[in-house]
């Protein structure tokens, strides 16, 4: 990971596969993503997709899947259109996924690289953060 660095992190009161499933089923994460739609076979070296709207406009995020063990990490690639920056290499962020089990529920963690500053790594920490709060209310979900 280069750059600064943007840190989040949640206890989640489920086990490891259920929260790997609600990471990785597209259902799923519309309900914690502000209805994004995600597409992927979540295989190393797949294409990763995000479609949605954002204040009315429509985006079509994109990556791709460096590392997948399941119910342990997932590393994937994630460039925006609506970032204003070029779609070249190196405006693409680096999204790491740790989980770990923690008794009886799973430790969620998350950073990102790419950071142009510690100011932005500091946003994007908090909005990361945001997502993890709603990824943990959907797989405690009954």
């Amino acid at each position: 990971m280069t750059g600064y660095i943007a840190r989040a992190q949640t206890e989640v009161a489920a086990p490891v596969e259920r929260v790997w499933d609600t990471m990785t089923d597209p259902d799923q994460i519309a309900e914690y993503m502000m209805g994004a739609r995600v597409e992927s076979d979540w295989q190393q070296g797949s294409a990763v997709t995000w479609s949605g709207e954002i204040d009315g406009k429509p985006y079509q995020d994109r990556g791709e899947v460096l590392e997948v063990e399941p119910g342990r990490r997932l590393v994937v690639t994630h460039y925006s259109a609506l970032s204003g920056q070029d779609d070249v290499p190196d405006n693409y962020h680096t999204v790491r996924y740790d989980l770990a089990p923690a008794g009886e529920g799973t430790t969620v963690g998350l950073a990102q690289d790419g950071c142009a500053s510690a100011e932005e790594a500091e946003q994007f920490s908090k909005n990361w953060q945001m997502m993890l709060d709603s990824l943990k209310k959907v797989a405690e979900a009954p």
